[in-house]
């Protein structure tokens, strides 16, 4: 299927819950967030017909996000049922990692083929810091967890605030390289002021070749991200939703006043 500016649509990104066992400080505030009801977050079963609906019409790419997806429970589960949909040939998710030593293996024999996972710093002190509550060697154990079952290739996900030349960045860089994983560094980015970049490593941030929806765990249909644009596929039904998205889809990102990356995932 294609937009309005003829860019093929082809990526659905999923977020499955607004929760997350962090409270990362670019992503969360301080003070903590108004968490949604649990009879306003999609069913397994919803989440399922949507995606059948897109695959026949083009999606062949899933990924599950957050908040972190692993708190979600049984999101095994959705995995195999996202994984027998014709048609879905990619499925991968966005993980800060804590709950892999737990879920990898069952993750893995769902169908799920990879991961991206969050890790900004290898300084234990700075990686506390930065996620407020986390301890490094959590996320290390769930790095050495999605390797051994196989959920490769594993990329890391490293936030910089200016560039990959930052020293937690290029510490990070040869971590990953020591493990033969790979790095993507993604620009600090504020929703509210439209302050986004390329991701160096992947293919996000550029709008020319954008191929993504996002659906949120309470059921709107995101264009962008960088737009309060939405549609809520219940009131409207799943193609409408996706009619709605692929016309309002811009051409490039602008500002979203609405939403937050713990609730729409990076």
């Amino acid at each position: 299927m294609l937009d309005r500016y003829n860019r093929e649509i082809t990526y659905l990104r999923i977020s499955v819950t607004d929760r997350c066992n962090l409270r990362c400080v670019y992503c969360m505030p301080e003070d903590g967030i108004e968490l949604l009801e649990h009879a306003d977050i999609l069913s397994y079963d919803e989440i399922t017909a949507f995606t059948r609906v897109a695959a026949a019409r083009g999606v062949r790419k899933v990924k599950f996000t957050g908040g972190e997806p692993l708190v979600r429970r049984g999101v095994s589960r959705l995995v195999s049922m996202i994984a027998s949909i014709e048609g879905i040939t990619d499925i991968s998710m966005t993980t800060n990692g804590i709950l892999l030593p737990e879920y990898a293996g069952e993750l893995k024999e769902a169908g799920l083929q990879r991961v991206n996972i969050s890790l900004d710093t290898v300084n234990p002190s700075r990686y506390r810091e930065l996620t407020r509550i986390g301890e490094l060697e959590d996320v290390l154990k769930g790095i050495d967890a999605a390797i051994d079952a196989g959920l490769a290739p594993v990329k890391i996900n490293c936030v910089v605030r200016q560039s990959s030349g930052e020293r937690d960045a290029r510490e990070v860089s040869s971590y990953g390289t020591g493990r033969g994983l790979e790095v993507r560094f993604i620009q600090e980015m504020t929703l509210s002021s439209g302050s986004y970049g390329i991701v160096h490593g992947g293919s996000g941030g550029d709008c020319s070749r954008c191929n993504r929806l996002r659906l949120t765990s309470d059921g709107k249909l995101k264009p962008c991200l960088f737009s309060d644009v939405e549609a809520d596929i219940i009131d409207l039904g799943y193609n409408r939703a996706i009619d709605f998205a692929l016309e309002h889809k811009p051409l490039c990102g602008t500002i979203n006043e609405k939403g937050y990356f713990y609730n729409i995932g990076g």
